[in-house]
């Protein structure tokens, strides 16, 4: 049934034949341009290639809450936002310098073999990683625009377009010029606030409920929902990116510590450390790439001032918000249920 493919391998599989099929005729007229292009071509298909298609779920279900039914052109209008992840995925890695995302290399590493003799090689690779972000995002705009709901409904949406945009730019801005500077718990959740919560979940809500035609009341009870959950999805991250297994996450662990970024995992531990702590810690974090014996000095640190623990405390905290929220909207039974699996798909996960 329709109503169930939120939840099921039917909706991530629509989703992803979508996008195969969408940016494979990009590539395609990529590569006609010129052959030497293939590599950029490549990594195109690579970064929609996996994903586990929340942000999408997100916004069909803000859709189908309205009472709308499901459709085609309803899909290729919620795969646009797994192409807005897939542009922040990219530039994302190259701002931290990730060299690993999905168990293989980011694009700016890919890319290297591309630049061949280039003289600089490696700033080459970067800069082609950065044009295919740009290129992710144009896609992006180019499928919602292209998706065959009718125009009236894409011109509601489109003002929530360019807040998306600005408010996931400048939670990446805030993050750099956060980096480095003293660990702040309230600073570091107004970064992630901005930089994932939005696009992740309240924003794709936002999407799908005003290109439905939903009410003021409904669209405020989508940001209820969805701002404390998008901040749930990004404190899981913090702890999966130096608490997790990098063969289920795919990405090192290493990066949030080498890169000092101000996650709120590091807040609550500053906060709570002593001077002699916080001096070990800056000896810590102060030093180059992290080794495997400076991960687990940093992660001895957090456990014993249980920082881990706290932020485990928010995560449940801002679920309960979310779905509490969630249970005071007048909604379709069946769209409360998918909203509800998906809250904790997003809060209570492994990768």
């Amino acid at each position: 049934m329709a109503s169930d493919r939120w939840a099921s391998a039917d909706f991530k599989s629509r989703v992803d034949e979508v996008l195969r099929r969408f940016v494979a005729e990009e590539a395609d007229h990529l590569i006609a341009i010129d052959g030497s292009l293939e590599p950029v071509a490549a990594q195109l298909e690579a970064a929609v290639s996996d994903g586990k298609r929340l942000r999408a779920a997100f916004c069909y279900w803000g859709w189908r809450a309205v009472g709308q039914p499901d459709n085609h052109a309803l899909l290729r209008a919620v795969a646009s936002m797994e192409l807005v992840h897939a542009a922040a995925v990219v530039h994302d890695d190259l701002i931290d310098d990730s060299p690993m995302r999905h168990g293989r290399p980011t694009a700016q590493v890919a890319l290297r073999d591309a630049a061949g003799p280039h003289p600089r090689s490696v700033g080459a690779a970067r800069s082609l990683a950065l044009l295919v972000g740009d290129l992710l995002m144009a896609l992006a705009g180019q499928l919602f625009a292209t998706c065959g709901l009718p125009a009236a409904y894409l011109a509601r949406a489109r003002p929530l377009w360019s807040a998306l945009a600005r408010e996931l730019i400048a939670g990446e801005c805030l993050e750099i010029l956060r980096t480095g500077t003293a660990p702040d718990t309230g600073q570091s959740l107004k970064v992630i606030r901005y930089k994932t919560a939005k696009y992740t979940v309240e924003q794709p809500l936002l999407i799908g409920g005003t290109l439905a035609g939903a009410g003021g009341a409904l669209l405020d009870g989508y940001s209820a929902y969805g701002l404390p959950l998008g901040e749930a999805f990004q404190l899981r991250d913090d702890l999966l990116g130096l608490f997790g297994d990098p063969a289920h996450t795919g990405k090192a662990n290493s990066d949030d510590v080498r890169g000092r970024r101000p996650t709120v995992l590091l807040a609550e531990t500053w906060r709570m450390a002593d001077p002699e702590d916080r001096a070990r810690l800056h000896r810590l974090l102060g030093r180059g790439a992290p080794t495997g014996d400076t991960l687990e000095s940093v992660r001895e640190v957090m456990v014993r001032l249980r920082a881990p623990e706290r932020v485990e405390g928010m995560i449940l905290a801002r679920v309960r918000e979310a779905l509490d929220a969630l249970h005071g909207l007048d909604v379709p039974a069946h769209a409360e249920a998918a909203l509800t699996s998906l809250a904790h798909s997003a809060a209570d996960r492994a990768t």
